[in-house]
C-alpha cells in the first residue's frame, strides 16, 4: 500500500441533527425533485419542478457556510435507499457532467458507511492496476465531491446506504452557456430565492 494526498472530497460531519434526519426520512417516500432529464436523448424538461421544499432550502443555505459550496445552486435533490438486502448497491460510475455541475453533494443518513472511490488506472507513481480509496462516510454527515475526485475517480457504495444528492447546473446551462435560457428556467425555484 502505498499513501497519497488525495483532494476533491469535502466530509462535513454531524452535518444534519437526529431531528432533521428523521424529518428527511419521514419526506423521503413523497418524491424527488427535479427536472425530467433524458440523459440519452441530452433532453430536459423543467415540467412542474417548482424548487426545493423549505427543508431542502434550509439545508442548502447551511451548505453555503463551506467555501466549496460558497455558490452551490442545486436544482435537484435525488432521495436514495440501497438496501443490501435486496442486493442493492452503486456500482463504481461517474455521475453526469453534460446536465450536473461541478459539486457532487451528499447527506449519508441511517447508519454509518464506506464511498469507494476508484481509477481503472494507477495514480501519479504508483503501478497501473486500479487503485481504490476508502472514504469512511458516518451517518448524517454531508459528503461533497469536486474536481478530480468528481470527474475523474468513480464513485461506487458496496453497503448499505440512504440518502438525498443534490445536484448543480453545469455551465452549459448558465450565463453564457448554450442552454442558459432553459437554465434560468430549472433556477427560478431554487433554494437561494427563498433563503432567509
Amino acid at each position: 500500500q502505498q499513501s497519497f494526498t488525495f483532494s476533491g472530497i469535502l466530509l462535513w460531519e454531524n452535518f444534519v441533527s437526529e431531528d432533521e434526519e428523521r424529518e428527511l426520512i419521514t419526506r423521503m417516500d413523497q418524491d424527488d425533485f427535479g427536472p425530467k432529464v433524458s440523459f440519452k436523448k441530452r433532453r430536459v424538461c423543467v415540467g412542474n419542478f417548482t424548487g426545493l421544499p423549505a427543508m431542502s432550502r434550509h439545508l442548502v443555505d447551511r451548505m453555503s457556510k463551506a467555501p466549496q459550496l460558497a455558490s452551490f445552486k442545486p436544482v435537484e435533490q435525488c432521495n436514495l435507499d440501497y438496501d443490501p438486502l435486496r442486493g442493492s448497491a452503486i456500482d463504481p460510475h461517474l455521475d453526469d457532467s453534460w446536465l450536473w455541475g461541478e459539486h457532487l453533494v451528499t447527506i449519508n443518513l441511517l447508519s454509518d458507511t464506506v464511498l469507494t472511490m476508484s481509477l481503472d488506472r494507477g495514480w501519479g507513481d504508483m503501478d497501473d492496476g486500479e487503485v481504490r480509496v476508502a472514504v469512511h462516510s458516518p451517518r448524517r454527515s454531508l459528503i461533497v465531491l469536486y474536481g478530480e475526485a468528481r470527474h475523474r475517480w468513480k464513485h461506487g457504495i458496496h453497503r448499505r446506504r440512504v440518502c438525498s444528492t443534490f445536484q448543480e447546473l453545469s455551465e452549459e446551462f448558465l450565463k453564457g452557456g448554450e442552454q442558459e435560457k432553459l437554465g434560468s428556467e430549472l433556477l427560478i425555484g431554487a433554494p437561494w430565492k427563498f433563503a432567509h
